[in-house]
């Protein structure tokens, strides 16, 4: 079953505009799917998919012959697994330059759409992240009804907050991987994220990186995974690893270009000052995370469940193109997130149970010197507005954070 996403509107809009279109993202978070399923209603479409050797080769040595096969008689062209290609971007231009064909490629990496690509596509490419589900895809998903009709309603009755809870509870464990998604035993969930684990080492790491430090590679993502939400410790993260410190800062982009990690930086009023504090590091999919370190245990049983709580919204920060960002003052006062929507901040705590409106010391610290608009805090099922020195502060069960942001 086809699940609806988001960032096909956005697709839609620009199918009948000169410029290519790139989707990158996770492997298997849906991109082949996506893309299928805008082709299938076009008309004079062709689609093919990189991992066809006999195609990628055409594409790479005989670029004329490709055009008359692929471009030539069709109005979109649709290549999917683009990254396999070597000086793509440079091809891409050419037939660009030469033909009214509309390209739209995907690609698991976003190294050569991003930064070998781009060099020869300025101005005529779009960019687009595809990302695992969102929690508002999946629970469209999940219950269409009650996506649409209950849950951006600004009060939710106790049941109905239960209900929700549920359907995040499962979310929180097994994350928005389409296929996990759909599976329909817990069984097959973990299967099907276990394949994705190996799947990405397999062909991101060694056939396309062509990293043989994978083994090390390995060790650093357990080593994040057992600290999300955590600063990041160099000093320590070498010694655990055994990588040397720029070897570290190598690996650690890596993980965020290929769309594992996050990291949130801190908020200052002078950004400068950011490049000599450390970040701290989030997961892209919380069942990907929950796969490294072989614990798909309820929420309710772990001793981690508030740095998976801390985790989804990072996540679903990042899936609605926000920048990740955190507060911390010399006095080590510290709230969780600090988002920026039409230039003003906005703080956001995450809190595991709430039975009353309160906040931190910290969270009215922020308030105090920055004078934000109106601030978040989530908790499990906590509904309130309350004016703090003048600021609206909003208390939401975290499911709902992501309508509220």
């Amino acid at each position: 079953m086809y699940i609806n996403r988001f960032l096909e509107k956005q697709i839609q809009k620009y199918l009948n505009t000169r410029e290519i279109i790139a989707v990158t993202g996770a492997r298997q978070c849906g991109k082949t799917t996506l893309l299928n399923h805008v082709f299938q209603n076009l008309k004079k479409a062709i689609f093919i998919d990189f991992e066809d050797r006999e195609k990628l080769e055409l594409f790479e040595t005989d670029i004329e012959a490709f055009i008359k096969l692929y471009i030539k008689d069709y109005e979109y062209l649709f290549i999917d697994e683009f990254q396999y290609a070597k000086e793509g971007g440079k091809k891409l231009k050419y037939i660009y330059d030469k033909h009214r064909t509309k390209i739209i490629v995907s690609g698991s990496s976003s190294s050569e759409l991003s930064i070998h690509s781009i060099q020869y596509l300025v101005g005529r490419i779009f960019i687009f992240q595809l990302n695992p589900l969102s929690f508002e895809e999946f629970l469209s998903y999940k219950n269409k009804k009650l996506f649409t009709e209950i849950y951006f309603e600004e009060n939710h009755s106790t049941p109905m907050i239960k209900k929700f809870n549920d359907y995040l509870n499962e979310f929180l464990i097994y994350g928005g991987y389409p296929r996990v998604v759909t599976s329909e035993s817990e069984e097959e969930k973990r299967t099907v994220l276990k394949n994705i684990y190996n799947t990405y080492f397999l062909k991101e790491i060694k056939q396309i990186l062509n990293l043989s430090s994978d083994y090390k590679l390995s060790k650093l993502i357990n080593a994040l995974a057992l600290q999300i939400g955590g600063l990041l410790n160099y000093n320590e993260l070498c010694s655990t690893t055994g990588f040397t410190y720029n070897d570290l800062m190598k690996h650690l982009n890596i993980l965020n270009k290929t769309f594992i990690t996050l990291e949130s930086r801190p908020f200052y009023n002078n950004p400068r000052t950011e490049l000599v504090k450390a970040p701290k590091i989030f997961f892209l999919d919380n069942g990907f995370r929950n796969t490294v370190i072989g614990n798909f245990q309820q929420t309710d049983t772990r001793s981690d469940s508030g740095n998976l709580r801390e985790n989804f919204v990072a996540s679903e920060l990042v899936k609605k193109e926000l920048q990740l960002r955190y507060w911390r003052s010399k006095s080590k006062a510290e709230v969780d997130f600090i988002v920026k929507k039409n230039g003003n901040p906005i703080p956001i705590e995450v809190k595991s149970k709430l039975i009353q409106p309160k906040i931190t010391k910290s969270f009215r610290s922020f308030i105090e010197k920055y004078r934000p608009k109106q601030g978040y805090v989530a908790s499990e099922g906590l509904f309130a507005n309350k004016k703090i020195n003048g600021i609206l502060v909003k208390w939401v069960p975290l499911y709902h954070i992501p309508a509220k942001i």
